[in-house]
């Protein structure tokens, strides 16, 4: 191929790929530093450009269909003389026959590390940067890590920080650290490709070399292409403000309403009525009749009143027929609870997008088909096929399962953690996950949004609203489903190391999302950013009532880099006058079993002020009435001479104490703006994980185990450190 021509191949072509020289001559112009070479067509050429570029030199086959050159034993390493490079050309001659295309002349690189940077198309998030460790064994190590292009030099730090073996990057065994600025520009200029020309599916550059000076080159590269991305058949979007209003109707139709225990039609409006829900509620059913005291209409065209929510419990093959008496009422929006659609294979498909086009047609916005239903505790509104009642609060709550998201909206009920409405998603066949997050971008009493996903429809718009929503709003996401596809059919290790839950986690990293491992964690991880202030670091001043306590949260910390800082003089000095002689004096802080509760109270109070961490961890403060109401327990069974009242008193004073304590934690994390993850002594059913205090703006938060507050610290923390790093990259700064 004629070089001058080379634009116009790259815009042309949609299979294939360049060969080597082709495809660094195209990263060069991106900014890529190549390494020096010469294109040779034939043997004595190759000969002369080896003596032009001094020895030795490497020689190298070329061609378009030339791939995996050395496993092809189409490249000679460490030729020394004219006489090595003609044997070594009529080799590669041999071996590549009709393929070749003529001879690839490079000097010999020394460099004992090598790194890899590629690009691919993931066929639901679009373009995708890769980077880590190189060289033959990359596949091998797997030390790599992915980005969404376009790139941000935030994105790029993180990137280079993530990779197991970073620590080659720097100076190392005599070598100097890598010239960071040109790999940023490596990792740029893919970024830059992947928006410039959408034809090119793939860019392998394995290995980068890198010199003993820290120089960056690439020794070897290939550009492959593949058709232009197709159209985008993702759904329409939603209007952000009719899916707010969708959770607000002030009256509802149970369309499949029943007088039978158990079914959904009855099942729903039991649930609905019975929590108080104050808009007007019509049954309807063609029976007609009454149940539960109230007509029953035959149809919504015979309700009397406006009605702004359809719930729909009919069968999926009536549903069709449903929606223009749903559009002749002017019914805005329907809840489709009914199942028999996508879910049950191609027929039940075919009918759901019938539905949704005539739904959408009709002005109708559906959430459904196949949901678990909804909920607004601010309007007293639980229309769920699970009876689960929380408390109204500042987290949204989506899930792609209902049966986890009410079990979730279950643990949060339990454990005193507010919800700012619930869906579950269904079958998606109109309201996506992504539509949800735009609502609750602009909805400002939404402070957090809690997601159970096990898939996205529309990968690229995922990627761009959780980026954007991540820097005003905490996402804590599970992801069901995290298994590795694997064995793309891909020409390069940029291909083969990909996986959808690598890039997924990427997207994640990216974004700001944070990740929950476990369904629990969700929760833990809600309670805490729904109560707590973000913390200003990484550093802990831990205080527990034991020793024993104080070294494991000390080693979990560790586990998940956060830092246990020592006491300044001045703190010491302060504990030791209120604490014995005996006590630790370093950080954990063991106040050694002190019951005085002025004590606790000082403690915390010093370690809130100190400007050395940037949280307390407080172990065993709280729940030690449960401990103590048994100890009781134990002397009146025992003894039933000893005075019931001074065990009644002294139980009453340590109850008294952990209303108290919780009080001022709030209140200090409001002077301060540091937060404080409580660890109870001992945790039974009754204890709850938030405790709102009145007049606050924050909330006591008390887990059951150490690992639970130093995770929830742990990814507060590094939520911080997005917020942090992404502001600043966006303002230029």
């Amino acid at each position: 191929m004629d070089m001058a021509k080379l634009p116009d191949a790259i815009e042309r072509s949609e299979s294939g790929a360049l060969n080597e020289y082709q495809s660094k001559l195209l990263l060069k112009a991106y900014g890529v530093p190549v390494v020096d070479e010469v294109a040779a067509a034939d043997v004595a050429e190759a000969v002369d450009a080896a003596r032009k570029t001094g020895f030795p030199v490497v020689l190298k086959g070329l061609g378009q269909t030339l791939l995996h050159k050395t496993e092809k034993h189409l490249v000679h390493l460490n030729l020394n003389t004219p006489e090595t490079v003609a044997a070594a050309a009529r080799a590669i001659a041999a071996e590549a026959g009709a393929a070749l295309e003529g001879f690839l002349v490079q000097p010999q690189m020394q460099g004992r590390r090598e790194l890899v940077a590629g690009l691919f198309r993931d066929e639901l998030f679009g373009p995708v940067i890769m980077f880590g460790i190189g060289g033959v064994f990359a596949e091998a190590f797997r030390d790599i890590t992915f980005r969404l292009a376009p790139l941000t030099e935030t994105d790029i730090d993180q990137m280079i920080g993530e990779i197991r073996a970073r620590k080659i990057l720097g100076s190392f065994r005599g070598e100097k650290a890598i010239n960071r600025r040109q790999l940023a520009r490596t990792l740029l200029g893919l970024s830059r490709i992947a928006l410039d020309h959408p034809n090119i599916s793939e860019i392998d550059i394995n290995p980068l070399i890198v010199t003993d000076t820290g120089e960056i080159r690439a020794v070897d590269a290939l550009v492959a292409f593949g058709p232009r991305a197709a159209a985008s058949k993702a759904k329409p979007s939603v209007d952000p403000m009719l899916l707010g209003r969708y959770f607000h109707p002030r009256s509802i139709a149970f369309v499949g309403a029943s007088a039978r225990f158990g079914k959904w039609g009855h099942n729903l409006p039991s649930t609905t009525i019975a929590n108080g829900y104050g808009g007007d509620i019509y049954f309807v059913n063609p029976r007609g009749g009454r149940i539960a005291g109230r007509e029953v209409y035959p149809s919504v065209l015979d309700i009397p009143g406006p009605v702004d929510l359809a719930v729909v419990t009919i069968p999926a093959a009536a549903v069709m027929s449903l929606i223009p008496q749903l559009q002749d009422k002017g019914i805005p929006n329907m809840l489709l609870i009914t199942s028999g659609f996508s879910e049950m294979g191609e027929d039940g498909r075919r009918l759901e997008e019938a539905v949704t086009a005539a739904a959408r047609a009709a002005g109708i916005l559906v959430i459904g088909p196949n949901t678990m239903g909804i909920s607004n505790p601010h309007i007293r509104l639980y229309c769920t096929g699970s009876h689960v009642w929380p408390d109204a609060g500042d987290t949204a709550v989506v899930a792609q399962s209902g049966n986890m998201g009410t079990q979730l909206l279950a643990f949060a009920e339990n454990q005193g953690i507010g919800i700012r409405c619930f869906s579950g998603s269904g079958n998606e066949a109109m309201v996506t996950v992504e539509d949800y997050l735009d609502a609750f971008e602009i909805d400002t009493a939404t402070r957090n949004i809690m997601l159970y996903i096990e898939s996205v429809k529309n990968g690229r718009r995922f990627f761009e609203s959780t980026r954007r929503i991540g820097l005003k709003k905490p996402i804590i996401l599970m992801k069901g489903g995290r298994t590795e596809v694997g064995g793309r059919a891909a020409a390069s290790h940029t291909g083969a190391l990909s996986s959808d839950n690598r890039i997924f986690e990427a997207v994640c990293r990216q974004t700001g999302i944070v990740t929950a491992d476990f369904p629990m964690d969700l929760l833990d991880l809600a309670a805490a950013f729904s109560s707590l202030p973000l913390p200003r670091g990484r550093r802990a001043a831990i205080m527990t009532f034991g020793g024993g306590w104080g070294v494991v949260t000390s080693d979990l910390c560790a586990e998940f880099d956060l830092e246990v800082p020592f006491l300044s003089d001045e703190i010491i000095g302060k504990f030791d006058d209120i604490l014995p002689d005996y006590w630790s004096r370093s950080n954990p802080v063991d106040i050694v079993g002190e019951y005085d509760p002025n004590v606790a109270m000082t403690v915390l109070t010093e370690l809130m002020k100190w400007d050395g961490c940037d949280a307390v961890i407080n172990l065993g403060l709280i729940g030690r009435k449960i401990l103590f109401s048994r100890i009781v327990q134990s002397v009146k069974k025992s003894d039933p001479a000893y005075d019931r009242a001074v065990l009644d008193s002294l139980e009453q004073n340590i109850v008294n104490f952990e209303k108290t304590y919780i009080n001022s934690i709030a209140e200090l994390m409001g002077v301060y703006r540091k937060p404080v993850f409580g660890v109870s002594f001992a945790f039974d059913q009754e204890e709850r994980t938030v405790y709102p205090v009145a007049g606050q703006p924050y909330k006591s938060v008390v887990y059951p185990t150490p690992e639970k507050a130093v995770k929830a610290f742990a990814k507060m923390a590094r939520y911080r450190e997005f917020l942090d790093l992404n502001r600043t990259d966006a303002s230029g700064g």
